[in-house]
């Protein structure tokens, strides 16, 4: 197959907008899945918490072969927070398909990855998704994609895009919406038509750069890119370059393989402008170029933007350390932070002035709590503290990173969100009807987001949608409110007991059932007034002659408010900590005990006078 057969293309788009569903459909029409092969819905969607979020976290790489056409796909990831994703993944491609849903229209998350494309000289394809749904609104959406374009500063040439309208998960697609909706036939021939064909150098030494790092427990380090230029062979001693390193290390390339639907399969050699999986070269990191060593020659660093947020990891420290994690010491969590920077570069370890601590940034609260929930599930156990936008000198002024909100909500709950936002610093820049709903758009600042998507729940009995992506560093917003109501803290060690519960439930919303074990200095609810408050929730009740344990059974206490790990993250103040286990997720005070809490609040408090 020559390099003239191959299309390079990445899906993007808004998250849920369907882009792991339609690479579902077009595995079927082009034969990739068997008819009668049962296969999992989102088949890419590979990652534990993919499924169970319901999101794409990893860029995936995946081939169709489609009318003698060897196809390349990667699927990028929706959510803002995992950006970073996106912009490496597309130094693989040579045009994107751009999904935008019929009814919403360009989000947020739209403009980020369209930009991103257009940064990299990309040309875009349209596909208006989901325009099975009752209220789509295929013409409208269309026109908004085109102001989006206009927008953003396209071309003459990128605003001639060529356009299909269907639905991912029923599989067809039309060249008008008013066509009969048959099959995907008109998609990929938009893609063989309108997808450049990479450009071929078969003759030059070889250059391949790695855009994705894997690790397989038989292959070692495993690297994604695409070949630039020359052929890249199995066996092959290559250089391994990277912009201002002296060092080139020469090293063979132990296996190499290529993409066949969802399988990596061995081959002996890849051709110029196709996407190739290169194992075993531990020396290989993102943005290294494999080079012929007698030409080392290494293409541009992959460029991020910077992280926006940062939270730091301790080591647990609390009267239940090591009770339910394998992995607790400091040596074993810097590694697998160093293992989880290595292979996300949009994640960033910073060192700190203790041995037990260390300082991680990334894109969003999001971002850093899937890295959070994965450690949890390998079995670590360690402590964090509360998530801090990060800070930028611009021009000798410190600066903040805002980002661009954008909330569907039922009309009726519409002011009181407008109310909410403005409070946390939010300029509105846009809104509109759209049905029963209103889509607003904020201009506000990343540390105003922090713990909003809770509170925009509670404002609109739970139907309030909130979208983000950074937009820009500006020079401090203002103060923003923080929690007004302060926590309810175990005054001692213990069991939960439901009778001491039902004597302080109008003290606060517990966070703890009956039969829990706490902690002096474990928080254990939320405070009904400003202020913490210590309370012994494992009172027991005096046992008399006239009086019998069996009257516990009368006590009426409700259901504990549980905190999802995000939720958590964005609920704790600066003098808390999450305590994350395999097992649980436990709220604590800093200091853990009362006494302490106190001197160190006097101390604060003379130090500020």
């Amino acid at each position: 197959m020559t390099s003239k057969e191959v299309r390079n293309i990445a899906i993007v788009a808004h998250v849920d907008h369907g882009k792991t569903t339609l690479v579902d459909s077009m595995f079927r029409f082009a034969g990739t899945f068997r008819k009668n092969q049962i296969v999992q819905e989102r088949a890419l969607d590979t990652n534990p918490q993919e499924r169970e979020r319901g999101i794409t976290i990893l860029a995936k790489n995946t081939a169709i072969e489609y009318a003698g056409t060897r196809i390349n796909i990667v699927d990028t990831p929706g959510h803002a927070d995992f950006g970073g994703q996106v912009e490496r993944t597309l130094r693989m491609a040579d045009a994107v398909l751009l999904l935008v849903d019929a009814f919403e229209g360009p989000m947020p998350q739209t403009r980020f990855v369209l930009k991103k494309a257009f940064e990299h000289g990309l040309r875009a394809l349209v596909m208006v998704n989901k325009t099975d749904r009752p209220d789509a609104r295929p013409h409208e959406v269309l026109d908004e994609v085109f102001d989006l374009f206009v927008d953003l500063g396209a071309h003459d040439e990128q605003l001639e895009f060529p356009v299909v309208y269907g639905s991912g998960r029923e599989g067809y697609a039309m060249t008008e919406p008013e066509d009969e909706a048959v099959d995907l036939a008109p998609l990929f021939q938009m893609i063989l038509r309108e997808v450049p064909p990479p450009t071929v150098d078969l003759e030059g030494p070889v250059q391949f750069q790695a855009a994705t790092l894997d690790h397989d427990d038989f292959l070692g380090r495993i690297a994604i890119g695409r070949v630039s230029r020359g052929i890249l062979r199995n066996g092959a001693r290559l250089a391994v370059c990277h912009q201002g390193r002296e060092e080139v290390p020469v090293m063979p390339i132990k296996s190499l393989f290529r993409y066949e639907g969802l399988n990596r399969v061995p081959v002996t050699e890849v051709l110029c402008g196709d996407i190739a999986v290169v194992g075993g070269i531990e020396e290989l990191f993102i943005g290294d170029t494999l080079c012929d060593p007698m030409h080392p020659d290494p293409l541009p660093t992959i460029r991020m933007d910077e992280p926006t947020l940062s939270m730091v990891f301790y080591v647990n420290n609390s009267p239940f350390a090591g009770r339910e994690g394998s992995f607790v010491t400091s040596r074993q969590i810097r590694a697998r932070l160093e293992r989880a920077a290595l292979r996300d570069v949009a994640l960033q370890l910073a060192p700190t002035p203790a041995s037990d601590a260390f300082e991680v940034k990334g894109r969003g609260v999001m971002h850093l709590s899937v890295l959070i929930e994965n450690m949890r599930r390998e079995g670590f156990e360690f402590g964090v503290g509360k998530p801090h936008v990060i800070l930028k000198d611009v021009d000798g002024v410190t600066c903040e990173p805002f980002e661009r909100a954008s909330i569907e909500v039922p009309s009726e709950h519409a002011g009181r969100i407008i109310e909410y936002l403005g409070r946390r610093r939010g300029e509105m820049t846009h809104m509109d009807a759209a049905g029963p709903h209103t889509r607003i758009e904020f201009i506000v600042p990343a540390r105003g987001l922090i713990g909003a998507r809770t509170a925009l729940l509670t404002l609109s009995q739970g139907e309030a949608i909130l979208s983000h992506v950074f937009e820009d560093w500006r020079k401090d917003g203002g103060r923003i409110p923080r929690r007004t109501n302060g926590v309810l803290i175990s005054d001692r060690a213990g069991n939960v007991v439901p009778y001491a519960l039902d004597a302080l439930m109008d003290r606060g919303t517990f966070f703890t059932s009956p039969g829990t074990a706490v902690y002096e200095g474990m928080v254990v609810g939320e405070n009904n007034k400003e202020g913490d408050l210590p309370l012994n929730v494992c009172r027991t009740k005096k046992l008399t002659n006239m009086r019998a344990a069996g009257r516990d059974d009368n006590v009426r206490i409700s259901p504990p408010r549980a905190l999802s790990l995000e939720e958590a993250l964005e609920y704790i103040e600066d003098d808390e900590l999450l305590e994350v286990t395999p097992k649980n997720l436990r709220l604590r005070k800093r200091m853990l005990s009362e006494t302490e809490r106190r001197k160190e609040s006097r101390r604060t408090k003379t130090a500020k006078a």
